[in-house]
């Protein structure tokens, strides 16, 4: 079955390998802006690679990208293939290269090919804890978490969609689907923008599907549906710039979903199972649109609540007179508000998803209100808090216990 999957040709690993080893030896500060790292999950040692941009300074939280390797390949090669960092550069975001474990056949991959009954790798929880473990250390904003990927890597970034639902504000995939079995079981709690980007021509996960993999129109429509969006598309054609690559594209927009989600979906017309823009071509690569631009274009615009706009809570101004310590919190959390003494009978927590969590406080010796977080499930939620005629929110993060 491993010829439906992703393989990176000799041709690619080798120029692949190439451009690694300029980036290591030469004297650039993007060089010196990858840190390698690993966390243990599940028994197992997990690494990855972080790309910390320019513009990165510590100050304020900044989104965080995940960007998922095909099988059979690896985070390096996806580094260098789905390429963010200048994007990250100048749009101040980070990016985490994740590698996926390495099956029985040698290769690495994302435990999204099989029934869930199977058992396997738990990569979800596998990110979910990655995500965790960044953010203890830089700062995130945690409504702005997205995934990206190429083939196994989309299908997993569609598994996140699904079973980290309350975390990831939106995802895009490329050349990626999902089984059939995973897509029936998939119930998110929240509308997911859905970006996919496929080849008309891709022989290794086919367009029309394969009887395992889902049709590309299929799964497009499935995700319209469940964001509750229009079922007819908006195709427009993309202006055909590159005239001597094989292929063209057209963009079909399923718009009008709830909390301003959509689906869209890039359809190249003889594109094969490739990376529109790669830096190397391993096949009919489309050059009329660059994916990670088109990729990042698209998720940059949604946060945990939808579209972001001014008035969105992750935006307000006052969140900085609602003071949590520590944040992250493993079992209990501290709160004071720099306009007065809050009362626990005015503050309300809610979860990603928006559902209001119950909560316990008692009084603390400054003055303050602690807030037991023990038993809570790992993920960001919001503290409303009324004070003096004002509403205030902030953010909190609550680590594994």
């Amino acid at each position: 079955m491993s010829v439906l999957f992703f393989f990176l040709f000799p041709m690619m690993r080798q120029l692949l390998l190439l451009t690694s080893l300029l980036l290591t030896f030469a004297p650039s500060a993007r060089a010196q802006q990858t840190i390698t790292g690993s966390i243990r999950f599940g028994g197992l040692v997990r690494d990855y690679r972080l790309y910390v941009p320019k513009a990165y300074d510590g100050t304020r939280p900044v989104p965080l990208l995940l960007n998922l390797h095909g099988f059979g390949s690896n985070a390096s090669e996806q580094e260098q293939y789905g390429d963010f960092r200048a994007i990250a550069d100048t749009a101040n975001f980070l990016v985490v290269h994740p590698n996926g474990t390495v099956g029985a056949t040698g290769q690495r991959f994302w435990n999204t090919f099989l029934p869930y009954a199977a058992g396997g790798p738990d990569d979800v929880g596998f990110l979910g804890a990655l995500i965790d473990s960044l953010s203890a250390k830089y700062r995130v904003n945690q409504q702005r978490l997205y995934s990206t990927g190429m083939s196994n890597g989309g299908f997993m970034s569609y598994e996140l969609a699904c079973r980290l639902n309350s975390r990831i504000a939106a995802i895009a995939s490329v050349t990626g689907s999902m089984i059939a079995s995973h897509l029936d079981a998939c119930t998110p709690v929240r509308a997911v923008p859905v970006l996919e980007i496929h080849g008309t021509a891709d022989a290794t996960v086919p367009y029309q599907g394969n009887g395992n993999f889902v049709p590309i129109p299929d799964l497009v429509a499935a995700w319209a549906q469940r964001n509750g969006c229009n079922p007819t598309p908006v195709i427009t054609q993309v202006p055909n710039i590159n005239t001597t690559d094989g292929s063209t594209a057209e963009r079909q927009v399923f718009s009008g979903g709830r909390n301003g989600s959509v689906v869209e979906h890039y359809r190249i017309i003889g594109g094969g199972h490739t990376w529109p823009g790669a830096p190397v071509n391993i096949g009919v690569t489309n050059r009329d649109i660059d994916a990670s631009k088109v990729v990042w274009q698209f998720l940059r615009r949604y946060q945990l609540g939808g579209l972001i706009t001014a008035t969105s809570a992750a935006t307000r101004p006052n969140s900085a007179e609602l003071l949590l310590a520590p944040n992250p919190a493993r079992n209990q959390v501290s709160i004071r508000s720099t306009l007065g003494p809050l009362e626990s009978g005015r503050v309300r927590v809610a979860d990603a998803a928006g559902r209001t969590v119950p909560a316990t406080f008692r009084r603390g010796t400054d003055g303050g209100l602690l807030l037991s977080t023990a038993g809570w499930a790992a993920g960001s939620y919001w503290l409303r808090a009324e004070v003096k005629g004002r509403t205030l929110y902030r953010q909190l993060l609550k680590t594994a216990e």
